[in-house]
């Protein structure tokens, strides 16, 4: 049985007022988002990948157009509703991992339960849980200081997935890695994508990792077309 669209697009259009004119990031775009899928975004720089995944994740309103998730019309959720939304249905993972430099790993992963009120004992529970699931169990009293960038990015996706979202969102996640470390971390995203039965949209320029996802959607020219993952050049 095929699987329910988990995410719905329909029309977007992104304007931005540019002086006394008008620059039309993107216009007209339509898909869906399966539940389950693994979801390439990729195109030129300025093209617009990360401000529709911000639209996507109720960061960012459309000009036009609209986003459902599941039957959760979007551009009708006020700010606070908004926010509650992220903190319930998604994790995000950024280029920049943005931890907090005075807590340790363990403090930054558990910081989405206790916003949530949730038990101290619990949430740390929790977040030892995670950083095992990363690779960082020995790693847990280390301030963000004291990581590597890989381990930092690692941190972020434990972060992102404490509270079990139904969707992750990743912008560029292994844009700031050397390529070795950058492979560890996609591998990573990709296994946690596959055990936790995920469904991940990702921003990438990296058409290596395009090309693992099971879908990709390409931005050319403000428009965005479908293309098949194998058809991505190195």
């Amino acid at each position: 049985m095929e699987e329910p669209e988990i995410l719905r697009v329909h029309g977007l259009k992104k304007v931005f007022r540019s002086g006394n004119s008008d620059l039309v990031l993107f216009e007209n775009l339509s898909f869906e988002v399966k539940k389950g899928e693994m979801l390439a975004i990729v195109g030129e720089s300025g093209a617009g990948k990360s401000t529709l995944l911000h639209i996507l994740g109720a960061l960012d309103r459309p000009s036009e157009g609209d986003v459902y998730f599941g039957q959760v019309h979007l551009q009708l959720l006020s700010e606070d509703a908004a926010a509650d939304f992220r903190n319930r249905e998604l994790g995000f993972v950024w280029q920049f991992h943005y931890l907090l430099p005075e807590f340790t790993a363990l403090e930054n992963v558990a910081m989405p339960l206790l916003l949530r009120a949730r038990p101290a004992r619990e949430a740390e529970h929790e977040a030892r849980h995670w950083l095992q699931e990363v690779g960082l169990a020995d790693r847990a009293h280390h301030r963000s200081g004291e990581l590597s960038g890989g381990e930092q990015q690692r941190v972020a996706l434990a972060r992102a997935l404490i509270t079990r979202p139904r969707l992750l969102m990743a912008d560029e996640p292994t844009g700031d890695l050397d390529a070795r470390t950058a492979e560890k971390v996609f591998d990573l995203i990709a296994r946690l994508h596959r055990e936790y039965q995920l469904t991940s949209i990702i921003v990438t320029h990296n058409t290596d990792f395009a090309r693992r996802c099971d879908r990709v959607l390409r931005f050319n020219k403000g428009l965005m077309e479908e293309v098949q993952p194998h058809s991505l050049s190195a």
